[in-house]
């Protein structure tokens, strides 16, 4: 028998799924857990090779070694298997990995703590220890399997369900979620597509959506500057315009739509939009007088004057 002393922490007991898109071949993982900072322990995957959700009586080493073991050809399956062997706390660890092919893996130790279990569909897998109840993993699976929209968005969605099922009989504190390429671009940087963590919250599944949104927005904003660079000033501009509606409490990104508005010869358009800005945070004002020298906006001084005009009547 191990001395489960040597096995108590960390306790990431917690709900989890992992993922391969079969219409994108990008991978994730989500996980939200009664313990500080589940992200840090609990989710790893690399852009074309695979995805780890180690937790219960975590392992760290099943995320970084499982995925070094699929590089190598494994399989999930085989990787699992191989570090499962040489673990004597097996019995405490609950571990899944998907790898590139969508082929999935789960071991739930026999000592994890009830409520767990798991369960394996196409390309994706949930499980779950510590909960509530035992109706938890399979609302997730459902959930997962009816989604709408991105990876992401079914990630997330996995997770409001096992948490709408009851979730961790210990209550909530921290939430992840990372999604990466379905394959390397030889440029590791590009290669994360998000990684979003909520280290501790009251409400942390709901914080990750927001959070989750917010990262829309910021990209669509990426998108508006590629675009524009393009030369494809309309498609920009209502990439910029969608962005601040997805993130209303955000006043950057008015901002530079309205910036960019000034800098095309568009300034009666991009009047209201400044003055909304300034109305809310007249800092930005300040911030937009020293564009020109950085070369981020032409240096009109009758422009900059009918701009900061605006600044009388806030």
């Amino acid at each position: 028998m191990i001395n489960i002393l040597n096995f108590r922490f960390p306790l990431a007991h917690t709900f989890s799924i992992i993922a391969r898109d079969p219409q994108t071949g990008r991978l994730g993982v989500a996980a939200q857990s009664h313990w500080f900072s589940v992200g840090s322990l609990v989710t790893w995957a690399q852009a074309g090779i695979g995805a780890v959700a180690t937790q219960a009586v975590v392992e760290v080493s099943y995320g970084p070694l499982g995925l070094d073991l699929m590089r190598a050809g494994f399989s999930a399956p085989e990787a699992l298997t191989e570090l499962l062997k040489a673990d004597s706390g097996r019995s405490v660890r609950q571990v899944a990995m998907v790898d590139v092919k969508g082929r999935v893996a789960v071991h739930t130790g026999e000592r994890c703590i009830e409520a767990a279990g798991h369960y394996i569909g196409e390309g994706f897998s949930v499980q779950a220890n510590m909960m509530t109840n035992a109706t938890v993993w399979e609302a997730m699976a459902e959930a997962y399997q009816k989604a709408k929209g991105d990876l992401a968005e079914r990630l997330l969605a996995a997770l409001e369900a096992g948490q709408s099922a009851g979730g961790d009989i210990r209550g909530q504190q921290s939430a992840a979620l990372l999604v990466v390429a379905d394959k390397p671009s030889g440029q590791p940087w590009k290669d994360t597509l998000i990684n979003l963590r909520v280290e501790d919250h009251p409400q942390p599944i709901a914080e990750l959506r927001r959070l989750a949104t917010l990262h829309q927005a910021y990209e669509l904003m990426n998108a508006g500057d590629q675009q524009l660079g393009q030369g494809n000033i309309d498609e920009a501009l209502e990439r910029y315009r969608t962005a601040a509606q997805m993130a209303p409490s955000i006043v950057e990104m008015p901002f530079w739509h309205a910036v960019t508005l000034a800098e095309l010869g568009r300034l009666e358009e991009a009047l209201p939009i400044f003055k909304q800005v300034f109305q809310k945070e007249p800092a930005w004002a300040t911030l937009l007088q020293r564009l020109p020298r950085a070369g981020l906006l032409r240096n009109d001084l009758q422009m900059m004057r009918r701009i900061l005009s605006l600044m009388e009547t806030t």
